[in-house]
């Protein structure tokens, strides 16, 4: 048998009083907290007027662009959601979904819309504006939707000598809910990149 390197501790030769004396402390401090309980709470109700409820109602989930009929002539082709981002751009509490939808081409730029979808009490989602329209030929480059404005990248063309692929046109854009339509301000002017 090997002796150990420390000194003996305390509680390894503990002497019945020590338990005793524990035994004595536990059931002082258990009698102790059965005296400071706090009296019996009574709740009465006075009137119907005061009393209040609160029902948590699940916010409204944001109108999903799938499915959604784009106003964007693509020819058979279909559609391309290439961005989205949700917020509450009105006020009204439900959130709008904004989308940056281009025709679905196999290669190339082609230029996109950036369209509002909002959804009506268990209506499908619907496109309710157009902040650019895809005629416009402006391509999306950064885009995001922050305390109910919405800024986007445009990107275009000084001529149509430009190649499709590289545009030299930048403008920074924003809208905002006014009343009963976006306004839209522009940050710098296009200006080329």
């Amino acid at each position: 048998m090997q002796t150990p390197a420390l000194p003996d501790l305390a509680h390894t030769a503990a002497k019945p009083m020590h338990w005793l004396a524990t035994a004595a402390a536990m059931a002082g401090v258990v009698a102790l907290a059965g005296l400071l309980q706090p009296r019996t709470a009574t709740a009465t109700a006075t009137a119907p007027e005061q009393r209040t409820t609160t029902r948590h109602v699940a916010p409204a989930p944001a109108p999903d662009p799938a499915g959604v009929e784009f106003p964007l002539e693509c020819g058979g082709a279909g559609t391309t959601v290439a961005k989205k981002a949700s917020g509450d751009l009105d006020g009204d509490g439900r959130p709008e979904t904004v989308a940056v939808v281009h025709c679905a081409a196999g290669s190339g730029t082609p230029p996109g819309g950036i369209y509002v979808l909002t959804r009506g009490s268990g209506a499908a989602p619907r496109v309710v504006a157009t902040l650019v329209d895809p005629a416009d030929r402006k391509t999306v480059g950064d885009f995001a939707v922050r305390d109910g404005v919405v800024s986007a990248t445009l990107l275009g063309y000084s001529s149509l000598d430009v190649p499709r692929c590289c545009p030299d046109q930048e403008e920074q854009a924003s809208w905002r809910w006014k009343g009963q339509a976006f306004v839209r301000t522009s940050g710098d002017l296009a200006r080329s990149v």
